[in-house]
């Protein structure tokens, strides 16, 4: 679906800053979001539901967006165009002292990516290649619910990267993002086998 001319001018760093600014009252609710974002919604929801699984050693907060992200990166890889949410996740709220604090932190980091990044393996950031993206995501937004502390960070960190690469058409952070989450998943599932191998060893299984 084309972006309309409007929101395709403003960076997404500036969009952000935009959506905070825009916030009325204390918090606003993930539907309100949706509907400020337009053509953009797949890809900056994802964008601003995985920016707080960044910050390491936060718990709490990152498995609180992570179903939601999961909900959205599953219509992804259904093909949806635009993204949806039931009523019960469209009724969370976030306060917007911390939506401004998220863009505020996050927006050097987000310049710095916008600037190396341009139209290229474009097919990534389409159907059908988009769907195993979204396959991914859902995947990458699992892991966050892992209960230990830190885990939170990579994964987040790949759907950021794949966020902007879908935004950008840049099928090359697409494909950074994909590697990096790939690399953590099988980094988890190494860490498991070898901590159930550790039990079975000490129980004498």
């Amino acid at each position: 679906m084309p972006m309309a001319p409007l929101m395709q001018d403003v960076a997404i760093s500036d969009r952000l800053a935009q959506l905070a600014s825009d916030a009325d009252g204390d918090a606003v609710t993930l539907a309100w979001i949706l509907t400020q974002l337009h053509e953009r919604a797949f890809g900056l929801f994802l964008l601003i539901l995985a920016l707080p699984c960044c910050i390491p050693f936060l718990y709490g907060l990152p498995q609180i967006v992570a179903l939601p992200l999961m909900f959205v990166s599953a219509q992804i890889a259904l093909g949806r165009r635009t993204p949806w949410l039931p009523r019960k996740l469209k009724t969370r709220t976030v306060s917007v002292q911390g939506l401004t604090s998220l863009s505020d932190r996050s927006r050097p980091w987000l310049k710095r990516i916008e600037a190396v990044s341009r139209p290229r393996l474009s097919a990534l950031t389409h159907a059908p290649l988009d769907k195993i993206v979204g396959i991914a995501l859902v995947i990458f937004s699992a892991s966050i619910l892992v209960p230990l502390p830190g885990t939170n960070t990579v994964p987040g960190f790949a759907v950021v990267v794949i966020a902007m690469g879908l935004l950008q058409r840049d099928g090359l952070l697409v494909l950074l993002g994909a590697i990096l989450g790939t690399v953590w998943i099988g980094t988890l599932i190494f860490a498991g086998a070898t901590l159930v191998s550790l039990i079975k060893t000490w129980i004498g299984l």
